[in-house]
């Protein structure tokens, strides 16, 4: 793991992830790129809150996305270098 530098790669897939969802919640609750479609209801906690939970899952999906990536490439580096 050490060799691998995980903890560094999972460091920078947090703050890529967590940048982008930001970035995504501002624009989708100040609605620079418009509105909300009309009509749609959101039950329990709100637009804000359900994009918030969407933020979430963007998140950590995006982190473990560029960990995994950067891991790989990192791997075959190690693996290919002499």
């Amino acid at each position: 793991m050490a060799a691998l530098d995980v903890r560094h790669n999972a460091l920078v897939g947090l703050a890529s992830g967590v940048g982008l969802a930001v970035v995504v919640y501002l624009v989708r609750v100040f609605e620079l790129l418009g509105p909300v479609g009309a009509g749609r209801s959101y039950p329990v906690v709100g637009p804000a809150g359900w994009f918030a939970i969407l933020g979430f899952v963007l998140a950590v999906a995006t982190a473990l996305l560029v960990t995994t990536l950067l891991t790989a490439v990192r791997a075959y580096r190690l693996a290919t270098a002499e």
